[in-house]
């Protein structure tokens, strides 16, 4: 089968950094091609090289769709040429109706004026493309993430597309939505014809659904592998990504959990008056020392929600019950109290919740506990500063170029990173992790995991709030399950499955 796509010898540098180093790699009409590799491989600049967003003056090395040579000096000669695509971060305008999103920028003009009736028609019927039952007219605010996934693949097909580019489609999705947007690939390129190139950090999705992979490492593309060879298999992509074999996964924890019970949220309600309901109902948890407690359940079960509620209520719900750590009551009205009592949140959505990312490395890392850097004249001591910086950086192996480089800059893993390392410049005793490996590769998930247990050999506590079941259970000490706001149980790590957690999560 012929190549749609080829990209040959693709080198591109910023300051201080070769993100691409001659990479290569070529894919055939109608097939679905992975991209896999760690975070900061370099997976996404070679995406943005390929859609028009870096332009051909910004890069060495040439880019062949159906053998013809491209020079693309925007996203619109990309898209002219059948490639799309589609981010993590969806593209859609949340005011706008669906069918409007669809056309947005290349509507169909009669003469002077759009022809929307017409735009409506033709929305519904690429949406039933996309296997997506939805009125047209509806607001994508009022669309879930999975049918606004499905809206964006939409918009793609109405510009003809011929390769479709899908970087982490279903980091936010839950297990039915990413099964969903999974079959629609093998349908689009079954039925339809359509090329597709994943980018994922679900090795398991990327088994499932994909011909070709090719895996980046440190900028350089280091293997090519074929399912027709049957090469395509995790611990294959593993060593590759990150050149050594990860024998296990979720490292082995030494320290044992003492019988003290340093942290207790009690009969904890939450009413959220924007959507007008209870999102977390009477729940109650308690954390030992040295302990890492697991919070499970399906999308919307209320973990998030919990968590929240006992860090000082930024989301200002009505709340009412009880927090403790070693027996004292806590103003957790107050997140600025929680803190200072010794409680830290690492939110799940890191870009827009848990760092500034136009600030540097180091502004972002002493953020939190910045006052214990100010001297008796009421200035920051910049040295202290870059000392403590420099230090979280070296030990949570934060790759950047310098602790002065912007956090936007930075891959997802390390960023990840600058976050963790934020919260544990304020000392915290509890930790609660939320989502802590969402959107990162394997070798930072097992560095991160690394983390987490040499935080507990030292005595701090950890709450792990995951949708990855595998993870919560092989990281935690016992796991509370939650459902429609509700704690329905409690397992110890002995006894935990999939399907216990599961059938609790469905109640």
């Amino acid at each position: 089968m012929a190549n749609i796509l080829e990209m040959k010898n693709i080198t591109k540098e910023f300051p201080g950094v070769k993100a691409l180093d001659n990479v290569s790699f070529s894919v055939k009409h109608g097939e679905i091609h992975g991209i896999v590799g760690e975070n900061g491989a370099g997976k996404s600049t070679l995406m943005k090289v390929l859609s028009g967003v870096f332009t051909s003056n910004q890069f060495e090395g040439d880019i062949y769709v159906e053998n013809a040579l491209q020079n693309f000096e925007s996203t619109n000669d990309s898209e002219k040429q059948g490639i799309a695509i589609i981010y993590q971060e969806l593209a859609l305008f949340p005011e706008l109706t669906v069918y409007e999103n669809i056309f947005l920028g290349h509507q169909e003009v009669d003469g002077r004026f759009i022809n929307w009736f017409e735009a409506i028609e033709t929305a519904n019927r690429y949406l039933k493309r996309v296997n997506l039952d939805v009125d047209p007219e509806t607001k994508i605010r009022d669309l879930g993430v999975g049918k606004q996934q499905l809206v964006e693949i939409a918009k793609a097909l109405s510009k003809d597309v011929k390769v479709l580019i899908l970087d982490e489609p279903t980091a936010a999705l839950n297990e039915n939505e990413s099964e969903n947007l999974l079959q629609l690939l093998k349908e689009l390129k079954q039925e339809q014809g359509i090329t597709s190139i994943l980018i994922s950090h679900k090795l398991k999705e990327i088994e499932a659904v994909t011909n070709t992979v090719t895996i980046l490492r440190d900028g350089k593309s280091v293997a090519t592998l074929d399912s027709a060879k049957n090469e395509i298999k995790r611990e294959v992509m593993v060593k590759h990504m990150v050149g050594r074999d990860i024998s296990n996964v979720y490292p082995k924890r030494s320290n044992i959990v003492e019988d003290e019970i340093i942290f207790e949220a009690q009969n904890i309600t939450a009413y959220n008056s924007r959507i007008k309901r209870e999102v977390v109902k009477d729940a109650s948890i308690n954390v030992k020392k040295g302990e890492v407690v697991g919070l499970a359940g399906l999308m919307g079960a209320g973990r998030t929600e919990m968590a929240l509620s006992i860090f000082g209520n930024p989301k200002e719900y009505k709340v009412s019950g009880n927090v403790k750590l070693f027996g004292e009551d806590i103003n957790f009205d107050s997140t600025r109290d929680v803190i200072e009592k010794g409680i830290a949140y690492v939110t799940e959505d890191r870009k827009n919740d848990g760092l500034i990312l136009k600030q540097d490395v180091k502004k972002n890392i002493t953020l939190v506990n910045l006052k214990t850097l100010v001297n008796q004249y009421k200035f920051i001591n910049n040295h202290d500063e870059v000392n403590v910086s420099q230090k979280y950086i070296k030990d949570l192996n934060i790759k950047t170029p310098s602790q002065e480089q912007k956090v936007r800059n930075l891959s997802g893993g390390n960023q990840q990173k600058v976050s963790l390392a934020k919260w544990l410049f304020s000392n915290p005793k509890v930790m609660i992790l939320d989502e802590p490996t969402r959107g990162i590769d394997v070798g930072a998930k097992f560095e991160i995991y690394t983390l987490i247990n040499k935080l507990v050999e030292k005595g701090m506590s950890i709450i792990f709030i995951s949708s990855e079941l595998p993870e919560l259970i092989s990281m935690s000490d016992r796991i509370f399950v939650m459902a429609e706001g509700k704690i329905e149980g409690c397992l110890n790590h002995s006894e935990a499955t999939q399907e216990k957690i599961m059938q609790m999560a469905t109640k």
